[in-house]
């Protein structure tokens, strides 16, 4: 079964799985219209066809207007604690814009999509594990049509923006490569497996919540 994306809304569309979920969104024939919803002009993704940007300073003043008439929408949209400067701050990213986004979807008949972590546990003592399992759980008691929550591992690629962590991952990752199993579960992915797995979710998925995990992102090509 296919469900076609005829139209899509993407928040944290200039990162680095957002810019490739547009780009693979934007190929799709039967996609007609993609609104990407940003801070400040993105010319690289203006670029694309069938794009158009809903600029915004703060994300918090989407409305319902803003999210209505599309078949899909996608949350990408993260930061890290370092970037964000606080926990406080993190917390306002991560969880309330999400939040927030996800809330405006309700009773309109359109499947979500977010980009959430492996380790996600509303009971972790990690702080950043904690804040991504109190959205999915958050997500999960609201009243909307369809979801999917995609939960990678270190996600590989490069970004406009330096993450230090990340960046050390990265490279250590590429010099042990050769010694990981082929699957294993904290294994590394590509952003563009990502950005595949949430377009193939949004085309096939029957369940009414599904979560895909690092293993079934891997398995992506």
């Amino acid at each position: 079964m296919t469900n076609f994306i005829q139209n899509a809304i993407v928040i944290g569309a200039n990162g680095l799985v957002g810019q490739h979920l547009v780009k693979q969104l934007s190929l799709l024939p039967e996609c007609e219209k993609i609104t990407v919803v940003l801070r400040k002009p993105c010319a690289a993704l203006e670029s694309l066809e069938k794009v158009q940007s809903l600029i915004l300073e703060d994300f918090l003043l989407l409305n319902d207007e803003d999210v209505s008439g599309y078949s899909h929408a996608f949350s990408c949209l993260g930061t890290t604690l370092k970037k964000a400067g606080s926990q406080q701050a993190f917390y306002a990213v991560d969880y309330s814009i999400n939040a927030h986004f996800a809330e405006l979807l309700q009773a309109k008949g359109m499947h979500y999509l977010l980009v959430s972590a492996l380790g996600a546990n509303a009971n972790s003592k990690l702080f950043y594990n904690r804040v991504k399992g109190e959205l999915e759980q958050y997500i999960e008691m609201l009243d909307l049509d369809k979801v999917s929550i995609l939960r990678p591992s270190l996600l590989l690629g490069e970004r406009h923006e330096q993450r230090r962590l990340e960046g050390l991952g990265q490279k250590l990752y590429h010099k042990i490569s050769h010694f990981i199993p082929q699957h294993f579960q904290y294994k590394p992915v590509t952003a563009e497996q990502v950005a595949h797995t949430m377009v193939e979710a949004a085309q096939s998925q029957i369940h009414k919540y599904q979560i895909y995990d690092n293993l079934q992102i891997q398995k992506t090509k």
